[in-house]
């Protein structure tokens, strides 16, 4: 059975936007990278849905997150690919990292998070310095909520700070860039085979 993937895109830009969005596109390169080692990537655009603020993984009457929880937990892989805004990662990130939260309180009859034994990369994108910052904040919130991280699991690419080109509008996409998607799919894709196939050991294990 092949890998799979789920990609939350939390650009603040929804579906119905005029705008192309530079998160979208570094999430296509990493998508076709992780095809070549058999995983099958789906594609959430996080500002789409009504994800509502807290920390339990149901907030109630209209609270989408239900339906993409279910969908992460399917997943063998996690990719939080966000642009940066004010050098942080974006609020729907955010959001989407608060909401994982129960998963502290969630867990099997062996103390296992329900998140363990799935891997996550990152993905950031921006016209201003951040990468780094951002990836740290988010590497941080997933391991602390379960999440395993592989080694280079992230890829970025920022342009000159309070230009006006952004990722989405370059001709070509930098071999640097490229190098680290592969980088990431690879390492991604060799983490997930690992644990699908022996999962981490439990209190009793």
């Amino acid at each position: 059975m092949p890998l799979k993937a789920l990609a939350l895109n939390s650009t603040l830009k929804t579906g119905d936007a005029k705008e192309a969005s530079s998160t979208e596109r570094m999430i296509g390169l990493i998508d076709k990278a992780l095809s070549k080692h058999g995983v099958v990537t789906e594609v959430i655009r996080l500002a789409d849905f009504n994800i509502k603020p807290g920390v339990t993984s149901d907030e109630g009457e209209g609270d989408d997150w239900p339906d993409i929880r279910a969908k992460l937990l399917e997943a063998d892989i996690l990719l939080m690919a966000t642009p940066i805004w004010l050098g942080q990662p974006s609020s729907v990130c955010k959001r989407a990292l608060e909401r994982m939260d129960a998963f502290l309180d969630e867990t099997d009859d062996q103390g296992r998070m329900v998140s363990y034994g799935r891997v996550a990369a990152v993905a950031v994108v921006g016209n201003e310095d951040g990468a780094h910052h951002v990836s740290a904040e988010i590497y941080q919130a997933l391991n602390d909520v379960g999440f395993t991280i592989p080694a280079n699991a992230v890829a970025y690419w920022v342009g000159e700070a309070m230009g006006s080109t952004n990722f989405v509008d370059l001709d070509k996409v930098p071999e640097v860039v490229t190098k680290a998607v592969d980088m990431l799919a690879r390492n991604t894709a060799h983490l997930a085979d690992l644990l699908k196939a022996k999962q981490y050991p439990g209190e009793s294990g």
